[in-house]
């Protein structure tokens, strides 16, 4: 034992040696750094980020999905027989029993829904709701309890300029957080949505975030990530405000019912001025009323100018699609209207918007502005 040991030191020896041999004649390879002292400030904001990562990403999930393969044809290339396609999201916790939020895109069509826990816990997921339009959608946990949850903030308080952290499980990563600013207010990638502005952020939102939280610096969700731009610069987060008007209709029906009218709408331009007789671009002008629609029905007719619904005033199409939109199905709303010049009152009952087919589109492509 004891030639062993020596054997063993003369080889540690001869390694030194030869490190040392192969060191360069001009000193060490690298200069550790020296301790130095982060201003106060930084120093804060960085131990600030870090607890509220490790604060919120206990209820942070990722949400795995199988869905049947589509059958072979047209934009589809045939998958192994009986083998389900595989995809994966985001969502995070709103409630102990295991109730989360996330996106319709990455849980629609699903075969079946699996959800991990950040500690490695797995349970089977069953889909509560889902509306395509705004892309939001309830799962429920089968099974769980005494889970943490993530509290909900305002999203109309919100300002232009705030940090933001994206939380999700890009690209199959598990919890990553990405930190920006939230550098707009206002109309989404897709145009479908109907009238509210979402919260654009220049926090990394990739494949795999969808769904996850978008949260403030108080460690309030402030919005759900729902889609990117094609090359990563930008990504939208639906308004945790929209969410929270839209979760009980998900909870009670399985689905949104949005208010429609019928009708396709524009700006007043320049030129609707004379045409149209106007002394001022305010409202909205019809271009167009679908025959046996509500606002047919109700008497709209082309080239009308919308001033006000229920004695709110109309000042762009957006506004029109927000306020049809959120008006309950079945409601007699009064629109003021301006026609070859006279304001004229018309009663319209609001009808059910219904979902258009399904087809193959980019998020980030724009859509024709939507009718209300």
């Amino acid at each position: 034992m004891r030639r062993r040991g020596s054997s063993l030191g003369v080889v540690a020896v001869l390694l030194l040696a030869g490190c040392a041999a192969s060191a360069p004649a001009g000193g060490p390879l690298w200069q550790e750094g020296a301790a130095g002292a982060v201003p106060a400030e930084i120093a804060r904001l960085n131990d600030h980020l870090g607890q509220l990562a490790e604060r919120l990403k206990p209820g942070l999930v990722q949400v795995r999905v199988q869905r049947a393969q589509p059958p072979a044809g047209e934009g589809h290339e045939p998958g192994p027989p009986d083998e389900p396609r595989r995809t994966t999201g985001s969502g995070f916790l709103i409630r102990e029993d295991g109730l989360l939020v996330t996106n319709a895109h990455v849980v629609g069509d699903a075969t079946r829904i699996q959800v991990r826990l950040q500690d490695g816990r797995r349970f089977e997921g069953t889909l509560i709701g889902k509306d395509t339009r705004v892309d939001l959608a309830l799962v429920k946990m089968d099974g769980a309890r005494g889970l943490p949850v993530l509290p909900l903030g305002d999203s109309n308080r919100l300002r232009v300029g705030e940090f933001v952290l994206a939380f999700g499980h890009p690209f199959g990563l598990e919890h990553t957080v990405s930190f920006g600013i939230v550098s707009r207010k206002g109309a989404p990638l897709r145009v479908a949505a109907p009238g509210f502005d979402f919260i654009q952020t220049d926090a990394s939102v990739n494949p795999g975030n969808s769904g996850g939280p978008l949260v403030n610096m108080a460690g309030e969700v402030v919005g759900v990530n729902s889609m990117a731009a094609r090359n990563g610069s930008i990504g939208f987060a639906i308004p945790v405000n929209l969410v929270k008007s839209l979760l009980p209709q998900l909870v009670e029906k399985g689905k949104v019912e949005w208010g429609w009218l019928g009708v396709g709408i524009d700006e007043i331009s320049e030129e609707d001025l004379a045409k149209l007789g106007l002394k001022e671009a305010r409202g909205v002008v019809i271009r167009r009323v679908m025959p046996g629609e509500p606002a047919d029905k109700g008497g709209v007719k082309a080239n009308d100018v919308i001033l006000s619904l229920d004695g709110a005033r109309v000042d762009t199409p957006r506004d029109l699609q927000r306020m049809i939109a959120t008006a309950p199905v079945g409601k007699i709303v009064k629109l003021t209207v301006v026609r070859e010049g006279q304001e004229k009152d018309l009663s319209v009952t609001v009808g059910l918007y219904l979902e258009p087919p399904a087809r193959q589109e980019s998020p980030a492509r724009p859509r024709p502005r939507p009718t209300p």
